[in-house]
């Protein structure tokens, strides 16, 4: 088996001694990513809709360094700290997949890394 480890500046770097993701053989799985904006460093709060786009950009930048996109995703898991961010969240993800509709998982936690209200990580297959 051989692992190749992703890393991408279109994404923010590993926020502890992890890569962004790992592709082995057809199989990509990204880290969880942050609210983070990649370009500024700068984690976003208070807008749960805004920080849904930028995980799933950073996610999405994550599977392009391993030649992927997001039609290759079929597993999504997504970390709240409130559940009342459920449809808000939904909204942006709909329009993040359109008819793409890989499988999900969204679950409350009690806190993530840097104080952040999300995290979204994903399994992709190419």
């Amino acid at each position: 088996m051989t692992l190749r480890f992703l890393s991408t500046e279109k994404a923010p770097s590993a926020v502890g001694p992890y890569s962004q993701g790992v592709k082995s053989e057809n199989i990509i799985y990204s880290s969880g990513q942050l609210p983070i904006d990649p370009e500024t460093g700068e984690l976003s709060k208070g807008d749960i809709q805004k920080e849904t786009r930028l995980c799933l950009e950073n996610v999405k930048a994550v599977l392009e360094a391993g030649h992927a996109n997001i039609e290759n995703i079929v597993k999504v898991t997504v970390f709240v700290t409130d559940m009342n961010d459920f449809s808000e969240i939904n909204e942006v993800y709909a329009e993040f997949f359109g008819d793409h509709k890989p499988a999900r998982s969204l679950v409350q936690v009690a806190a993530l890394p840097k104080g952040a209200d999300i995290e979204i990580e994903a399994i992709a297959i190419i």
